[in-house]
């Protein structure tokens, strides 16, 4: 791997990992503003901790050395779950700065996932 391809893939993880921290936190506090806009999407309230709850988790095991199956997991879930929500927001004739947040957390998941070291990828 290349020093290029390592900063790209720390630069992105290391962003990623603190959005989905922050959202993930705001989920299980149940901010008032994403509780508002979670019913505003028409998903239940204990959608909230649960999604908070793995992306904590998901967080925890793209940062963790080793584990290759596992980051595989989290990175697709952090991966269905913006790709959800820009779909979400699509649906509810949302089209501006709604989509701003879980593009840009989509955009880094996959940045990271390709650029990951051959020590963060599964093994065949």
């Amino acid at each position: 791997m290349t020093k290029r391809n390592k900063i790209i893939y720390w630069i992105a993880t290391l962003w990623l990992a603190l959005g989905m921290t922050a959202t993930g936190i705001v989920q299980l506090l149940q901010i008032k503003e994403e509780v508002d806009m979670m019913s505003h999407l028409g998903y239940p309230l204990y959608f909230l901790p649960l999604l908070g709850i793995w992306k904590l988790l998901g967080v925890i095991a793209i940062l963790i050395p080793k584990f290759g199956l596992l980051k595989e997991w989290a990175y697709a879930g952090f991966f269905f779950a913006m790709s959800g929500a820009i779909i979400s927001h699509l649906a509810r004739g949302e089209y501006g700065i709604e989509l701003f947040g879980p593009a840009l957390l989509l955009v880094l998941t996959i940045i990271s996932w390709y650029f990951r070291p051959a020590d963060r990828k599964v093994i065949s």
